[in-house]
């Protein structure tokens, strides 16, 4: 019986450790059971320098606006990883409680990925050039064509979409103290961030001279608006420097599925209204 177990346990372990993504398993007093080599690589911690140890101190910390609630840990969260050798890279982890038959708690389990990995998962290419090919040449005149499409289609065969209203929260303070120069090149960085999170079928244009429009094919309010959360935690990993200063950046979004009967015109309204509340609630969120 004890040699069955040790198998189980082997398997299990091989499984984990064969994960592409990091995995590490915790006891109940957050010491180290297993650190997969994807966490080793990751990271670059050694599981020998973990293992029967607690988690170095500071490894994660979760991305989050400080007025907005904690994040729902079981659900993928946007975090800063901390790195062996002292940087910290965007990272989306998971946590996994642990329980028994009868739903005591007795470990944990982290999972995670660098960032630049989340377009792969279901977001079409992971190069950057396919990426800004396929969605940078849509100006705002041809997102005008695809709405009238995506609205006719919508009318005549009820092929669901949405919208995703999407501001800078810092423009306006960076055109006061940068100038416009600075505005356009923190817009550029903003644009290929958000690319990142886009599927291939979604179309990205800028929309004024501050703002960028999405058009989704969500297929409910609800998954448009996760998707939404999903952009608006990718956006704050916006590497933008001016004159060597990194400015941290975040955007506000009104999240919009379109509605039986409702014409484009109203749906631009309430996308943009939406988009308003989320600024004024004080940006970085995202509002249906």
């Amino acid at each position: 019986m004890a040699d069955e177990t040790d198998l189980r346990t082997e398997i299990l372990a091989a499984a984990l450790g064969a994960m592409e993504d990091g995995v590490a398993v915790l006891d109940a007093e957050s010491r180290v059971l297993l650190w997969n080599a994807a966490a080793m690589e990751i990271a670059g911690f050694r599981a020998a320098d973990l293992i029967s140890r607690p988690l170095p101190e500071g490894l994660y910390e979760a991305d989050v606006h400080p007025h907005a609630p904690q994040p729902h840990w079981e659900r993928p969260v946007l975090v800063h990883l901390r790195h062996a050798k002292g940087h910290t890279l965007p990272a989306m982890l998971r946590q996994v409680p642990l329980r028994d038959a009868l739903g005591k708690r007795f470990g944990m389990m982290l999972r995670f990925h660098p960032v630049e990995e989340v377009d792969t998962l279901a977001h079409g290419t992971n190069e950057e050039e396919g990426l800004l090919g396929k969605h940078l040449e849509h100006s705002q005149a041809d997102m005008e064509g695809r709405l009238e499409e995506a609205s006719h289609e919508w009318a005549t065969n009820a092929v669901p979409f949405g919208l995703l209203w999407i501001t800078v929260d810092q423009a306006a303070g960076l055109r006061k103290t940068h100038g416009r120069d600075a505005v356009e090149a923190m817009l550029t960085i903003v644009e290929r961030t958000l690319l990142h999170a886009l599927r291939p079928t979604e179309i990205l244009a800028r929309w004024g001279s501050n703002e960028f429009l999405v058009l989704c094919h969500e297929r409910s309010a609800e998954m448009l608006e996760a998707h939404a959360q999903h952009v608006c935690e990718l956006a704050r990993t916006a590497d933008f420097r001016w004159w060597g200063d990194r400015v941290g950046l975040t955007v506000s979004i009104g999240a919009v599925q379109a509605g039986e009967g409702e014409k484009l015109s109203e749906l631009l309204l309430r996308a943009q209204r939406a988009m308003q509340r989320s600024e004024l609630a004080g940006g970085d969120r995202v509002t249906g």
